[in-house]
């Protein structure tokens, strides 16, 4: 395959629903000649109430359809979905295509701080893994890494709550916990989260510094696209938005999480 076309191939980007859409849009915020196709399995949302072989199933099924498209990357823009399932597709389909985790880049983005005490806020799943605690302790065996799942979060975003007194009322509720005292650093272990950075920011009044995986992925996608010289130097435009089990609610909502109007496609991958 000529490499002029190598470099066409779309990014490959997939989450549980439509959360990893904050990925999305950074990165065609940052790579803005790069053809994207996004897969979010409402089918099976959310995952962060499902077990570990279940998404690691949903993974698998999730990269052969982005592979089929001839996808150049997959980025697994999903906490849940990587934490269970990130190694699982490194094999299955090794040597295919480039894989990119939500997870790895944050842990990295942080343990070059050389923080003393960390907090992290995620899924219930992705709490439970407790992959965060591992691999910062892996990179820096003095850190101190305390973990709370904050189910309302996603459901609250979901609905449009950002940003407000209800949003506040609730992070507060979570943030409030004693547990996080004297942390310098707080995680934000969900791609819906990033919505609600600013309410978290806040309440911590310049106090804590607040990490979400959007920029730091975006990052990670450049720098191995371009170590790989398949980065698009032509403008793409032909965008593509696929879930597995379509609402009008979920087009609508995906107005809060990407900021331009987008369609989405039904992509019946489980009949």
């Amino acid at each position: 395959m000529a490499k002029t076309t190598k470099n066409k191939q779309p990014i490959g980007i997939f989450d549980s629903g439509i959360g990893g859409l904050t990925v999305a849009n950074a990165v065609c915020r940052a790579l803005p000649n790069e053809e994207i196709i996004y897969f979010g399995d409402t089918f099976h949302l959310p995952y962060g109430e499902k077990s570990a072989d279940a998404i690691r199933y949903y993974c698998i099924k999730i990269v052969k359809f982005l592979l089929e498209h001839n996808c150049k990357m997959i980025v697994i823009a999903c906490n849940s979905a990587s934490s269970a399932a990130y190694h699982t597709v490194l094999d299955f389909y090794k040597g295919e295509t480039i894989f990119v985790d939500v997870v790895n880049p944050l842990v990295d983005a942080v343990a070059a701080k050389e923080y003393h005490k960390v907090g992290v806020i995620a899924t219930k799943a992705t709490i439970g893994t407790g992959i965060y605690e591992k691999k910062l302790l892996a990179e820096q065996s003095d850190i101190e890494v305390v973990s709370m799942a904050t189910p309302l979060l996603v459901p609250m975003i979901e609905e449009g709550f950002c940003n407000n007194d209800i949003s506040e009322s609730i992070i507060k509720q979570y943030l409030s916990n004693e547990k996080f005292d004297g942390i310098e650093a707080m995680l934000l272990a969900c791609t819906h989260y990033p919505l609600i950075k600013q309410n978290i920011e806040s309440f911590y009044n310049g106090k804590v510094n607040v990490y979400d995986s959007t920029d730091v992925v975006t990052t990670v996608v450049k720098n191995k696209l371009a170590k790989k010289n398949l980065l698009n130097d032509q403008k793409e435009n032909a965008h593509r938005f696929f879930v597995s089990d379509f609402t009008p609610s979920f087009e609508e909502t995906t107005k809060i999480f990407y900021d331009q109007e987008i369609d989405l496609e039904e992509k019946k991958i489980w009949a």
